[in-house]
């Protein structure tokens, strides 16, 4: 029986983003403290709502920076693979948060729609229009890292809604002015609600597969499983699983059966190296059998992919 790990060239736990979350959660909290005023003074549901949104993002970026730290802290008797599984578990919490906030977001549009009260359309677009630059600002710091990290792909998610939502808050404000249609802000709160679901629902469904052991999206499981049954010397393949270790960094195990006996280190380096350029796999455990008939791996007819 042989082991063999890799961890390829990259330690697959992403960049640093440190500063952009020091950036933008310094920006984006000056920004929900000035929207929630304004918003108060100008009697705009639409504002408040944004401000509500705006605080989750906040307290999600928050999340989010503490995870990328945790990723990066080394293993332990106890915790062997580290603390790496966190980021996942922010990717998660930071979905359900928002879900959460956007239904009190949409139930407090509704009773608006009832009774509608005046806003004050000049301070709406002012206000709204600071958070279209302060939301894109912090949204473009994390762009670079949004196809490689369901963590950092959740806080550039959330600040492009934002810059989107403002954006909607502007018109409904420049709306407003025209037509004195009170309605209107509490439509655009309602928009805003659709916006966080649509944005969200899709991080939601990664990070609950990511957290359950999920095969990652971006790797097809059946064709890593061709790719190592036509290796040369192994007749079949079992045991095989494919779980995230983090948002980043993906894990492999499997059994080779190869009767002609253990092929040596450089065979494993050189799997090691195809399924981590091939497949973005970053741990590799290799498990070699030669397939004595008198001594069958008891996992030979169990679960795997």
């Amino acid at each position: 029986m042989s082991d063999s790990h890799s961890h390829g060239g990259n330690d697959g736990r992403g960049g640093d983003y440190n500063r952009a979350f020091v950036v933008s959660v310094v920006l984006n909290t000056s920004f929900v403290i000035i929207e929630a005023v304004y918003g108060i003074v100008s009697n705009s549901l639409a504002l408040l709502a944004d401000a509500g949104h705006n605080l989750s993002d906040v307290l999600g970026l928050l999340l989010a920076w503490g995870a990328s730290i945790l990723v990066r802290r080394r293993p332990t008797a106890r915790r062997t693979f580290g603390l790496r599984r966190s980021s996942i578990l922010a990717a998660l919490l930071n979905a359900a948060f928002l879900l959460v906030v956007s239904g009190g977001i949409g139930w407090e549009s509704i009773q608006r729609f009832r009774s509608p009260a005046p806003v004050e359309g000049v301070t709406v677009i002012t206000v709204a229009a600071i958070g279209v630059a302060i939301n894109t600002l912090s949204a473009l710091m994390f762009l670079s890292g949004r196809k490689n990290d369901l963590n950092i792909r959740g806080a550039f998610l959330h600040l492009m809604a934002d810059a989107a939502v403002s954006v909607g808050v502007v018109f409904a404000g420049i709306a407003i002015l025209i037509t004195g249609k009170l309605w209107l802000d509490p439509a655009v709160s309602l928009i805003v609600t659709i916006v966080i679901v649509a944005g969200t629902w899709g991080l939601l469904q990664d990070s609950l597969n990511l957290i359950t052991d999920a095969v990652p999206e971006n790797i097809e499981p059946l064709a890593v499983r061709l790719y190592l049954s036509k290796l040369p010397g192994v007749s079949s393949v079992h045991d095989l699983h494919i779980w995230a270790m983090s948002t980043t960094e993906t894990a492999l195990t499997a059994h080779l059966i190869m009767p002609e006996g253990h092929p040596g280190d450089a065979f494993l380096a050189r799997v090691n190296n195809e399924l981590h350029d091939n497949f973005s796999i970053e741990h590799t455990t290799l498990q070699i059998e030669y397939g004595d008939p008198n001594n069958p791996c008891v996992r030979a007819n169990e679960g795997g992919v």
